[in-house]
């Protein structure tokens, strides 16, 4: 008689936790939140399995710190990939967020490199020695890449997908992957064979997803920089649920063959790509791991990836005609999409960001350029198409793969999908005559001639570098509560580089603001306005605010660089709001 869903998940679990030292163990007592909180992010520091020196290690430094100290040797591997590995154990028991654990082949490869820097007194690769977690999604030979199927599991994979390559040609240590919602499709990350990944800071929010478990480890310092991936949001909205940086590159600039996605094979090639990109602590960090892998040679390992190292790519500086060092970086503030409006404390987030980088003076520029940008037109129409093209298919793929061993919908995908006619190749060809013509229509919003830019004050003296608006319409959401992809979404439709910045945290005067009169705007508006009347706002309260930045297609070098620069012009915001060590 074949396994039950519940019996494969069962065994799978115990295969998880039986992979974890008995050492590494925490008390139960131990993992409960201090003060009915729900904030767990302390865990690791109290609960009694790290020593000093690995708190250190995994408090005190960031990636590219890291990186700096085992490159000159002041650091081993094997302490940093211990540290790691002790805390992102501790994580898993705290919030669930790991799905494969291979601890021991970690500290091995640890070992080796040590070795091997002893021996030639050079490090191996950019990355050398550096741990670094990763999505379940990724291919890693000898383990499953289930990504919470059952029907999936005990299945190890034979080849590393090709960003695994490139990481261990570098250095790299992996050392974990990490959990991810059903179908890949939702933002609340719970499957049936690993459960649900909680949200470290306040578990009665959502985690987020797909990359839901990356963004709970490394939030938890589980984790110095993790990958996800991302096709509507889903680097950008673990980033952002978890007060993180996320980059989510253009289609072509990361390696992302040999992924498990649950499609068939091909299926990217008529839908939308997703792509693959770092989660971290701040901006340089993700800079660090994207110019490493942009000048590993990536497209030898995926023949997606255009021949570009990272210094041929376009920089904020040199990299465009356009752009010239010393003059101001030039920003459009986007404040609605025009489909979803967003709650108070996000148009008043938006406010207080236009107004900061306006007043804001750096060593390195002299202003930053701030106009209003209007694509309130363009909205619905993102949303559309989107929708349409993720669901070429049907989820009939998806609903084979589940029904192969009877499991259920997870609760945030229980309401909204269901099998539907495949489309035809005539609907498909539509689709993407209609993608491609918003693309093209997109280019104009980047140049004053295009009319998107709000008419009077003062204009920019050339093209916008970046756009700034929401990562979602509300804040972060209570567990399955996550409304609408659409301010993340769009960007993957329209293939631009996008990040997430974490601006500072929601006070208790943002609970303050009423919604617009009138009838809401749809549907989905209606759900949007339910975050606001609905529930207690003060589960919002110390939870993380975030924007989103956004530049044209392939400049994810000017993409990052322009990061940097709005992370320094914003600290104000982090400060005033006086937590700011959350971030």
């Amino acid at each position: 008689m074949p396994e039950t869903w519940q019996d494969i998940a069962a065994r799978k679990q115990r295969q998880r936790t039986d992979r974890i030292p008995k050492a590494w163990l925490v008390p139960a007592s131990h993992l409960t939140a201090t003060n009915n909180s729900g904030n767990v992010l302390d865990v690791p520091r109290r609960c009694g399995v790290l020593a000093s020196q690995e708190i250190h290690i995994t408090e005190d430094l960031d990636a590219t710190a890291l990186v700096a100290g085992l490159a000159t040797g002041k650091l081993k591997s094997v302490d940093v990939v211990t540290a790691f590995c002790k805390r992102a154990a501790i994580a898993q028991q705290s919030v669930n967020c790991l799905t494969e654990i291979f601890f021991d082949d970690a500290i091995a490869r640890a070992k080796q490199l040590d070795e091997q820097f002893k021996k030639t007194g050079k490090p191996v690769g950019s990355l050398h020695g550096l741990p670094i977690s990763i999505k379940d999604s990724f291919k890693v030979k000898g383990y499953d890449v289930s990504i919470g199927v059952a029907g999936f599991c005990f299945k190890p994979a034979t080849i590393n997908s090709a960003l695994v390559e490139v990481l261990l040609e570098q250095g790299a240590v992996l050392y974990c992957k990490t959990n991810v919602p059903l179908t890949m499709m939702a933002l609340d990350s719970h499957n049936n064979v690993f459960g649900r990944t909680l949200n470290p800071a306040n578990t009665a929010l959502t985690a987020g997803g797909s990359s839901g478990g990356e963004g709970a480890l490394v939030a938890m310092r589980g984790s110095p920089i993790g990958v996800g991936t991302d096709v509507g949001g889903s680097i950008r909205i673990p980033a952002m649920c978890n007060g993180l940086v996320g980059v989510k590159p253009s289609h072509g600039r990361v390696p992302y063959a040999g992924q498990e996605g649950g499609a068939l094979p091909g299926s990217s090639k008529i839908g939308i790509e997703s792509t693959a990109g770092p989660i971290a602590r701040n901006v340089r960090d993700c800079e660090m791991l994207l110019r490493a892998v942009g000048d590993g040679q990536p497209w030898l390992f995926d023949p997606d990836v255009l021949p570009q190292s990272w210094e041929q790519q376009g920089s904020l500086h040199t990299g465009s005609p356009t752009t010239k060092a010393g003059r101001p970086l030039r920003v459009g503030i986007v404040r609605t999409d025009g489909h979803v409006t967003p709650l108070p404390p996000i148009q008043r987030l938006l406010d207080e960001v236009a107004r900061t980088l306006r007043s804001s003076t750096l060593p390195s520029r002299d202003t930053i350029e701030v106009v209003d940008v209007d694509i309130s037109k363009l909205g619905p129409q993102l949303l559309k198409v989107f929708n349409g093209v993720m669901s070429i298919d049907g989820a009939n793929t998806w609903f084979d793969h589940i029904e192969a061993t009877g499991e259920s919908l997870s609760p945030w995908l229980a309401t909204r999908l269901r099998r539907r006619p495949q489309k035809s190749l005539d609907e498909v060809r539509k689709l993407q005559a209609q993608k491609l013509e918003l693309q093209s229509e997109f280019m104009k919003v980047w140049k004053e001639s295009g009319g998107y830019w709000a008419r009077g004050g003062k204009q920019s003296s050339g093209d916008l570098d970046v756009i700034i608006c929401p990562v979602a319409p509300h804040p972060v959401p209570p567990i399955d509560r996550w409304n609408t992809t659409n301010y993340t979404s769009a960007f993957n439709l329209l293939d631009l580089p996008s990040g997430v910045l974490p601006v500072r945290t929601f006070a208790e005067s943002d609970m303050e603001g009423d919604l617009p009169r009138g009838e809401p705007l749809n549907g989905w508006d209606k759900i949007n306005q339910g975050l606001w009347t609905e529930i207690d706002r003060k589960v919002y309260v110390g939870s993380v605010m975030s924007v989103q930045i956004v530049a044209p297609k392939l400049m994810d070098r000017r993409l990052v660089e322009s990061m940097a620069v709005l992370e320094k012009a914003l600290a104000p915001l982090r400060e005033v709001s006086g937590k700011a060590s959350k971030l």
